[in-house]
């Protein structure tokens, strides 16, 4: 399975009336995640965050993928 690239966020049983507010929300979420942290603490979280989702994903070839593309601007 390829990495999706397009919008695919959702909250099940919520309607959304434009397609960029469930990313809007993520992005809040993560905000309000790493409020208050010190930087080395918002690293851990991010670090944890990762493995976690990444174990959900759990595919190697999709994570992979990822991995490639986030690298390549940096």
């Amino acid at each position: 399975m390829p990495l999706n690239l397009q919008p695919n966020m959702f909250e099940p049983g919520k309607r959304y009336f434009q397609t960029f507010t469930p990313g809007d929300d993520f992005y809040e979420a993560l905000i309000e995640t790493h409020r208050d942290l010190t930087d080395e603490q918002s690293a851990l979280v991010n670090a944890k965050l990762v493995l976690l989702l990444s174990n959900h994903i759990g595919d190697l070839s999709v994570l992979r993928e990822a991995m490639r593309i986030a690298r390549e601007a940096v």
